[in-house]
């Protein structure tokens, strides 16, 4: 069912990239309504505009909290263009039909985030604007409504290449995302008052993506990857390139940037397969690469380093996905931008926009939520037979941090850190120690003096006898077990050094 547009209402917020639209609605002969701010600069653009106030007889009042709650406002919004009830009682009421209603939110979120005046907070409650958006996405079947400014290019097209006509279809997917908009913008409100910090995605529109984690599986990604990267090159990120950069950030956020060292890493459905630290960019990727070159052939890459010409010419020469770095050189973009799908990425400074204080899950038709796993240890306690040198506490803290971004069960072999072998995804920890050792042997690794981090505790001593076994002589775990003195007992007789840290790292 095609709808043409002959009026519109518009008051927004945000009027960046308003100008065009607006221009284009009066080429195509649209009466426009609009109210306060949104008015004037629709007069600045030299095109005409109705106040509302000609509609409802009434000015803008209580300190601009009610403008456009009336019934001539939303009765043009809500009558049913094919219901002759409707009809007749807008012509008895002299109200004019309103098909295009391009309204914005008050920046609720934007607020909080900038401050704790809880005033002011209060004030960016919006209450006429979602009321005129579920309005509008209610009568879809003959309105067309814009709630943020995500949607002004859509708009913008349709205008130009259909003539201000648009189909019931078109019209839907607009309510759909309306809904999302003002639904999320009532979680960040309940969230203030409730004094809760989740995170609220479905504010943003969602992005449909090619298809989810199998091509069978459709996927859709809710939330604004700008306020993380800026992309540089390449094609539209997967729901796989999604979920391994989302680990990558993860990863490489744990470093602090050194003047003397810089991080490299490797990942792969989710789990680091290579990481080194080492005093240039391009030996700490030779490092983590030598770590599993297999398992790093189409992986997400992640550095904390700008991206030199001899680092992107190593690079260059495997097949991966996705590179994520702070920034990169001219020269090193020339040659990485040399395969079209290549995905290059900016990774942001951290923000509040960008970070998160919880995480979720869905399951069994509901939401888990937690906080982040924030911190790598609550204490260091060092149980063994002898303290650890400087150079293994480096190593134990190195290995540590990457133990905790690898999936349970895990085990991390690392030295000099780098990471020399990785146990992930197993059912037992001494499974999971059999495989990073495995890992280890692979590559031709020397475990002598190596250090192993775990992210639970040892249930037995088996995982220290193994390691020692094998050559490693430090061990750090999160303690906590019934059976602690065992493991304890065997780093004492043994001189191995042995540290508890008070904080498990569970990864599911």
């Amino acid at each position: 069912m095609q709808k043409k547009i002959r009026s519109a209402l518009i008051s927004v917020f945000y009027k960046d990239g308003l100008d065009n639209i607006v221009k284009k609605l009066h080429d195509l002969g649209v009466i426009i309504y609009s109210t306060g701010g949104t008015q004037k600069f629709i007069e600045s653009l030299d095109v005409p505009c109705v106040p509302v106030e000609s509609l409802t007889s009434y000015p803008s009042i209580l300190g601009g909290r009610v403008k456009t709650l009336h019934p001539s406002v939303f009765g043009g919004i809500l009558g049913r263009r094919d219901n002759d009830t409707d009809v007749k009682e807008m012509e008895q009421y002299k109200i004019p039909e309103i098909d295009l209603v391009i309204v914005d939110l008050y920046p609720f979120e934007e607020t909080v985030a900038s401050t704790s005046d809880d005033k002011a907070i209060i004030e960016k409650i919006d209450v006429g604007g979602p009321s005129m958006i579920r309005g509008a996405a209610k009568n879809h079947n003959h309105v067309v409504v814009i709630a943020s400014k995500n949607e002004y290019p859509v708009l913008e097209k349709w205008l130009e290449e259909q003539g201000g006509e648009t189909s019931l279809e078109q019209r839907r997917q607009l309510a759909a995302r309306a809904f999302d908009v003002c639904s999320g913008y009532d979680i960040a409100i309940s969230n203030y008052f409730n004094n809760t910090s989740f995170p609220n995605p479905f504010s943003q529109s969602g992005s449909v993506l090619r298809y989810g984690e199998n091509p069978h599986q459709k996927g859709v990604f809710y939330g604004n990857l700008d306020d993380t990267f800026e992309k540089l090159h390449g094609k539209e990120l997967s729901y796989n390139n999604l979920v391994d950069a989302d680990a990558a950030v993860q990863l490489i956020r744990e470093f602090e940037p050194k003047n003397n060292e810089t991080i490299f890493a490797i990942i792969k459905h989710t789990n680091v397969c290579g990481i080194a630290a080492r005093k240039t960019l391009k030996e700490a990727w030779d490092t983590a690469l030598a770590a599993d070159p297999e398992s790093a052939f189409g992986g997400v890459l992640v550095c904390n380093g700008k991206v030199d010409k001899a680092t992107a010419e190593a690079i260059n020469e495997i097949f991966f996905e996705v590179l994520i770095a702070p920034s990169y050189d001219t020269a090193a973009l020339e040659i990485l931008k040399t395969k079209k799908n290549r995905i290059l990425l900016i990774l942001k400074p951290v923000s509040k926009k960008s970070t998160t204080q919880q995480m979720s899950k869905s399951l069994l038709n509901g939401l888990l939520v937690q906080d982040e796993d924030k911190g790598n240890f609550t204490e260091w306690k060092e149980v063994g037979g002898r303290n650890t040198s400087e150079l293994e506490k480096q190593d134990l803290e190195f290995a540590n941090i990457v133990c905790k971004h690898l999936k349970s069960n895990a085990i991390a072999l690392v030295k000099n850190k780098q990471l020399i072998g990785k146990g992930c995804g197993q059912t037992s920890r001494i499974d999971a120690l059999r495989q990073a050792l495995e890992k280890a042997r692979q590559f031709n690794f020397d475990m002598k003096g190596a250090s192993l981090a775990s992210d639970a505790f040892f249930p037995f001593n088996d995982c220290v006898k193994l390691g020692h076994e094998a050559g490693i002589s430090a061990f750090i775990e999160p303690g906590g077990s019934i059976r602690d003195k065992d493991s304890i007992e065997y780093c004492v007789e043994n001189k191995l050094a042995l540290v508890m840290t008070g904080m498990r790292h569970f990864r599911h």
